[in-house]
């Protein structure tokens, strides 16, 4: 028999509970063994819940328990998880995590930790919720040299830019929408800053490229600089704007990674992937390129993804899971700033100061612009290029386009 603790009884964390009860004929044939839900950690009691006789209040008891074989930690943030998740790998507990911070801030340690000690440390919810990518990118797609990962990470702001680019909502109108219906939080910040697609991408580079990248190495820009103009100007080209994380391996080995709005061609498929689900496309040299979509949150496809973790630990209880990248550095990453793209400018000026810093350029329109509003698409070159051709432009909005 294999027993689980949970930490945290949340939303991800009852999730997986009831995922355990509700499928346990079927794990157990899977696993070939029984897998058993044995504690429940939380600061609260739940006393009419159908698994309350199960939650305890402190961690040392599953800690010191020998039969606790898998910790499932869904906590969140990288504080009292961390601890918790150090000190179960110490005690050769094999631990399953939905904690995307955690994993982005301090998955080379947890994974060398759990090497040492005979346990595998294994996250695949904490990218995508319920979409299948951490373990393709690590065993489906091993034999390819990967050059390059890129997708939408996170719901809530695909859910925002969706609501802006289908109903003609305000960010600040469709950010309330999102929040009234559950798919934003109270304080949106991680998602709406880009705070949470960082956190993603650097999990996704470190598992596609070999070492850790930390979330300090990584430029993010969020959507609260996105504005209705900038929707029109893109239909106007056919074109749509998605919250991008990317991270692309230069030829000197090094990676360039960074979250901002990319301006997407509408035959892109990744322009297709609407309201709060999420898509990541990933490039090898065998396979080509490659794309996985679904729900990327939700407390039922995030918990199956947990729970597929878990069935992946269990059998792996006597032999561990191996799962591993080496350590980060100031040396692993490169400045976006290098990277050359056509850029989608929409500034305060005049036509004669376009022609002037950008010759031969098609200018974009919208209905009921300003007079003295201009957009257009330079050619590709840097970020830093396209400033310092703009002369007496006042930009607006400064956004890559997707090639």
């Amino acid at each position: 028999m294999v027993n689980i603790a949970i930490l945290g009884f949340g939303t991800v964390g009852s999730g997986v509970a009831e995922v355990l009860a509700k499928n346990s004929a079927h794990i157990d044939q899977k696993v070939e063994t029984p897998v058993r839900l044995k504690y429940i950690l939380d600061v609260r009691d739940f006393p009419d819940n159908p698994f309350g006789d199960k939650i305890i209040h402190d961690f040392a008891t599953i800690e010191n328990d020998p039969e606790v074989d898998i910790v499932v930690e869904t906590i969140g943030g990288a504080g009292v998880a961390l601890d918790f998740t150090r000190r179960a790998l110490s005690a050769g507990k094999s631990v399953v995590s939905s904690n995307k911070e955690l994993v982005a801030e301090h998955g080379c340690e947890l994974l060398q930790l759990a090497a040492r000690k005979g346990a595998s440390y294994l996250f695949e919810a904490s990218v995508g919720g319920g979409i299948p990518i951490l373990r393709p990118l690590s065993q489906c797609l091993a034999a390819n040299e990967l050059t390059e990962v890129c997708g939408i990470l996170n719901g809530t702001t695909n859910y925002i830019l969706t609501r802006m680019i289908r109903a003609g909502l305000s960010f600040d109108a469709a950010l309330r929408e999102a929040q009234a219906n559950g798919y934003a939080e109270a304080d949106p910040t991680a998602d709406v800053e880009g705070h949470d697609a960082c956190r993603k991408i650097c999990i996704l580079a470190a598992i596609a490229f070999g070492r850790h990248i930390y979330p300090r190495q990584v430029p993010t820009e969020g959507i609260t600089g996105v504005t209705l103009a900038d929707v029109a100007y893109a239909e106007s080209c056919n074109k749509k704007i998605k919250l991008l994380g990317r991270a692309i391996r230069q030829d000197d080995g090094r990676i360039c990674a960074y979250v901002a709005p990319h301006l997407l061609d509408g035959e892109n498929p990744l322009s297709g992937v609407e309201d709060v689900f999420n898509a990541i496309t990933v490039k090898g040299d065998a396979i080509g390129d490659v794309m996985f979509y679904g729900r990327g949150a939700g407390k039922l496809p995030t918990a199956s993804a947990v729970v597929a973790d878990v069935m992946d630990a269990a059998r792996h209880i006597k032999s561990r899971k191996r799962v591993e990248w080496g350590p980060g550095g100031e040396d692993v990453t490169v400045s976006p700033e290098r990277l050359e793209t056509a850029w989608y400018v929409r500034a305060k000026g005049r036509v004669d100061a376009v022609r002037a810093g950008f010759p031969g350029v098609a200018l974009l329109s919208r209905s009921g612009a300003p007079a003295e509003e201009v957009a257009f698409l330079t050619p590709v070159m840097t970020g830093a290029e396209v400033l310092e051709r703009l002369g007496a432009l006042e930009p607006q909005s400064l956004f890559r386009v997707l090639d």
